[in-house]
């Protein structure tokens, strides 16, 4: 099997290089010769149309006017031609034009020997077929056997007229099947300008991976000072690669971070370590080090092996240096050992859980190890039995802390009825959970204790339609009631330690959730009634244009468990919209309203305006009135925007509402045209790094600034990193509407 991946061309000399490319959301324009050899001639034969031929006792041949001259491999147009069976040689002149699978040239004359293959050419304007290079050469030679050889030659993949880099060679080289051409006495220009000489330099003709120095990346943080990474790929194997990139960072020193990557009939997986040995930033000079490996292994028919496991040196090292995979605001790090079996009725799975906890946080428990079994069947007219079951044990590295055994298993029986016009669901479920816990003096938890809790559900949905008019247009409306009344009886649960569980936020689709934790240490009682409508208006390609929904919980009885009981009666009010306002505006908006105070508690809010996929200007609002005794209300504004023919702009700004103060300023602009591209990006945020003991500080910015630089030594499409800087600069953008 091969790993797959695009690189760009890569330098190897004593400097320069060039960077991997990326997706871009432009094509340039590329002259594409795709030949296709004629199969009907065999490898020795040579076939030859014009409108006047000369034979001489059929050892010479004179041809002119319109010369199509045809072999297994190639073709060649000219006005004029020559063929010498004693000297095994063709000449063709006049207009000539070749083509291959390679390349596409013309030029002044063109000798073939029909006997060995070698071909020359001279006076030529050249055009790689593959990859859209071109240029000139003084004389090109292909030798089947040795490959291509062009003298005095120029190379540059930018359009015609418009040629802002170009190289010059006394000679480039391209052998026979090779990955790599190479070229001499090389001198490289930008525009007319020459910048530097090469004496001998390596490059791909292969769109394969290979291996070589990939651009450069330099950045400047207040945090790391000016910052040079050059990264290295090696192409190890079809099915191995390693990308090593030394970092250096005035303010902190030399940082090595690697990735290696690997893919074999039965594994997939990759592996990450970025370590700072001695970081001078810091007072005690300590090494820093981050590591990660991803691997999914099919260990049988219907099992695979998943592995997630990270770790870190200490709780700023991504605050400090960044991460690819976890940003600042993640509290801690998975690493998780999974064995999985999948089939129709039965899912089984064991893993072990545990955590890399940042900052000053409750230490997690980890479950060690966790068995799940669920198995689920039709037992006759509809009816399904279901069991899910659960086996952990909880530990936790605190010693003072309990620790606990739990077995849970919940058979249920369910009548689920769905058509066209609605759906109904009646289920019964019977949960049994069984603790063993330790570790629990001087706590009201008990050593051995159980909890068998009976829970029914009727759920409920009728799907109204209708054809209406908007504003002219034929369109259909959807009116969608749903309604569910739960049902859970109560049992204390003081007794029990939490050791995966947390209260869950409700948006609208929670309110049906019938569950207010993770995990299973807490079971609400529940006696309450869930009502909610959804509306949607489609076009007459059955696209959603608009979609409006509202719910709301009735409790009829207040709730005995302790975590879970509520003031009120009812639940807030949650309604999430979602409306594209003609072809270009689109909102999205999800808010919840406290029925007894009539306050908003939670709402979020977009108003999108996207003129085409690089074209995007966002507002946006975010508030929570209680998130851990914290408020929170920001504002922001996202936008990507193109400023002129190959300039673009990407930007977004967030301010907190609540303390009056910008939290985040981030811009790029980037300049690309099809063979080269610079972008420069600035941003200023919060730096959340955290104190000797575990704090966060919420007053300490970070300045930093990025530049990225590429050339395209292969044409096409364009290949370069705005890319990831849309995708940076968008981060945390989702489209202002979820609507299909």
């Amino acid at each position: 099997m091969q790993i797959n991946q695009t690189t760009s061309l890569l330098f190897i000399c004593a400097f320069g290089s060039v960077t991997a490319q990326a997706e871009s959301l432009y094509t340039c324009p590329i002259n594409t010769d795709n030949f296709a050899a004629d199969q009907t001639i065999s490898t020795d034969q040579i076939r030859v149309k014009a409108n006047r031929a000369e034979i001489k006792q059929n050892r010479y041949a004179t041809f002119e006017g319109d010369i199509t001259i045809d072999s297994e491999s190639a073709q060649i147009l000219a006005d004029n031609a020559t063929i010498d069976k004693d000297k095994s040689e063709l000449n063709a002149s006049g207009d000539v034009s070749y083509k291959d699978a390679l390349m596409v040239v013309q030029s002044r004359d063109v000798r073939l020997n029909t006997e060995s293959g070698q071909l020359s050419m001279n006076d030529t304007q050249y055009r790689l077929s593959q990859f859209g290079g071109r240029g000139s050469a003084s004389a090109i030679d292909i030798d089947q056997q040795v490959g291509l050889e062009l003298t005095n030659v120029s190379y540059t993949t930018c359009p015609e007229g418009d040629e802002d880099w170009k190289i010059n060679a006394s000679s480039i080289k391209i052998e026979e099947d090779a990955l790599w051409g190479e070229a001499v006495n090389t001198v490289f220009y930008l525009q007319d300008i020459p910048v530097f000489y090469l004496p001998y330099f390596v490059f791909p003709v292969s769109d394969q991976r290979q291996t070589g120095l990939l651009f450069p990346e330099i950045t400047t943080s207040s945090t790391t000072g000016l910052s040079y990474e050059q990264p290295f790929y090696w192409n190890i194997a079809e099915n191995f690669d390693a990308t090593i990139s030394p970092r250096l960072m005035t303010d902190s020193g030399l940082m090595l971070n690697t990735e290696f990557r690997y893919l074999t009939q039965t594994s997939a997986g990759q592996v990450n370590i970025e370590y700072l040995n001695n970081d001078k930033s810091i007072d005690d000079n300590s090494s820093r080090y981050f590591y990660r490996l991803m691997n999914v292994t099919n260990v049988g028919d219907k099992w695979n092996l998943n592995i997630d496991y990270n770790g870190l040196s200490d709780d700023n090292f991504i605050v400090d240096f960044g991460s690819d995979y976890y940003n600042r605001a993640d509290t801690h790090l998975y690493q998780t050992v999974a064995l999985n079996y999948y089939s129709d009725d039965l899912d089984f799975s064991l893993s072990i859980k545990d955590f890399e906890i940042i900052g000053d946080h409750p230490t997690n428990y980890r479950a060690l190890p966790e068995l799940k079994l669920n198995y689920q069947t039709d037992i006759f007219a509809g009816l399904e039995f279901r069991i899910n079951s659960e086996l952990a044990y909880f530990e936790n590295q605190q010693a003072n802390l309990p620790e606990a055994t739990r077995f849970h298993i919940a058979p249920s029986l369910a009548l689920p009825l769905r058509a066209h016009w609605g759906e109904f669901l009646a289920e019964a479920t019977l949960l049994n959970t069984y603790y063993r816990q330790d570790n629990i003096e001087g706590t009201e938890l008990e050593h051995r204790t159980s909890r068998s809790l009976g829970q029914g559900r009727i759920y409920g949905a009728l799907h109204f339609e209708k054809d209406t008019e908007w504003f002219g247009n034929n369109l259909q409306q959807t009116l969608e009631p749903k309604i569910q009344y739960l049902y859970t009886s109560f049992e204390d649960q003081n007794q029990i330690g939490l050791y995966d569980t947390t209260r869950l936020l409700n948006d609208f689709n929670g309110l049906f959730r019938g569950q207010e934790f993770t995990g299973l240490d807490r079971i609400s009682d529940n006696n309450q009634v869930t009502v909610g409508l959804t509306t949607r208006i489609l076009d007459e390609n059955s696209r959603e244009q608009f979609a409006l929904s509202l719910g709301q919980i009735f409790y009829l009885k207040d709730n005995r468990v302790v975590a879970a009981s509520k003031d009120e009666n009812k639940s807030a009010l949650a309604s999430e919209l979602d409306w594209q306002i003609g072809s270009k505006w689109f909102a999205h908006s999800e808010i919840q309203v406290a029925t007894k105070t009539d306050k908003v508690e939670r709402s979020s809010i977009s108003l999108e305006y996207q003129l085409s996929e690089d074209k995007i200007f966002q507002i946006n609002h975010r508030f929570v009135r209680n998130l851990s005794g914290e408020k929170i209300d920001q504002f922001g504004l996202t936008a990507s925007w193109p400023l002129a023919k190959n300039w673009h702009w990407v930007g977004r700004w967030y301010k907190d509402l609540n303390s009056q103060r910008t939290i985040e300023t981030y811009t790029g602009i980037q300049y690309e045209s099809c063979c080269w591209a610079i972008s420069l990006i600035g941003q200023r945020n919060l730096s959340n790094r955290f104190d000797d003991s575990g704090m966060q500080d919420t007053q300490e910015f970070e300045s930093s600034i990025n530049l990225k630089f590429s050339f395209k030594f292969t044409g096409g499409e364009a290949r370069t990193n705005r890319r990831d800087m849309l995708e940076d600069g968008l981060f945390g953008y989702r489209q202002a509407y979820l609507i299909n």
